[in-house]
C-alpha cells in the first residue's frame, strides 16, 4: 500500500520477468511520489511500453498531486503516454483533464490517453481521445456498508473487462460491479 510508504519507497529493480506474459499495467500515481521507487516505476512503465503492454494509470488523490506537483505529473503523463488515466471526478478535475463532465483545458496534453473519471453514484464518463465521451449509468447499490475500497475495485473490474471485451462501456460495468460488491462488504474486501 504506497500511501503508507514504509519500505515501499525502497523498490529500485524490478526484473524484466515480471513482465512476461503481462498485458496490462496498472500503477499508482503515488508511485511516482519518491525514491528510489519512482524511478524505478517510469523505467518498468517504459520498458512495459517497448514491450507492448497497456499502461494504466491511477490518479491516486489530489493531495499526492498538489505535492507531487501537477504540470510535473501532466508532464510525466504526457511522456509515457499511458492507455488509461483513472480518477474520480476530483482528481480529474484536479488536473483540469475534466470539468464540468468534459475535457478540460489541460486534456490535450495527453493526446493518445482515455481518461475514466469516477463519480460515485453519478454516471462514469470515458473521454476517448477525438471522440464523443462515454457516460455510463451506476447501478443502485442497496447496501452500502463501506466506501474503503471501492475505487481500487473499480479500476480492477473495469481494467479486467476491458481486456475481456476491448470494449469501454462493458469495462465501466466490470468495474461498477467489482465496485459494488466492495461497497456492500465491511473494509477494503469482500465477504
Amino acid at each position: 500500500m504506497l500511501p503508507n510508504r514504509g519500505a515501499a519507497t525502497l523498490l529500485d529493480d524490478v526484473p524484466d520477468e515480471w513482465l512476461d506474459g503481462l498485458e496490462l499495467l496498472h500503477v499508482s500515481a503515488y508511485s511516482f511520489n519518491g525514491d528510489p521507487v519512482g524511478k524505478t516505476t517510469i523505467d518498468v512503465i517504459r520498458r512495459a511500453r517497448q514491450k507492448g503492454i497497456l499502461i494504466s494509470i491511477d490518479v491516486a488523490s489530489t493531495g499526492m498531486l498538489a505535492q507531487y506537483g501537477v504540470e510535473r505529473f501532466l508532464d510525466l503523463m504526457a511522456d509515457l503516454r499511458p492507455d488509461f488515466i483513472i480518477g474520480n471526478k476530483s482528481e480529474t478535475e484536479f488536473l483540469e483533464l475534466v470539468v464540468d463532465g468534459q475535457p478540460g483545458s489541460r486534456a490535450t496534453r495527453l493526446p493518445s490517453t482515455i481518461v475514466v473519471t469516477k463519480a460515485g453514484a453519478d454516471p462514469t464518463i470515458v473521454h476517448r481521445p477525438s471522440d464523443e465521451r462515454i457516460v455510463v449509468p451506476v447501478p443502485i447499490v442497496q447496501e452500502i456498508r463501506d466506501l474503503t475500497g471501492a475505487g481500487d475495485a473499480f479500476a480492477a473490474g473495469f481494467l479486467s473487462a476491458f481486456l475481456s471485451t476491448h470494449d469501454l462501456q462493458n469495462a465501466c460495468v466490470g468495474g461498477h460491479a467489482a465496485a459494488a460488491l466492495v461497497l456492500a462488504s465491511p473494509g477494503a474486501s469482500v465477504g
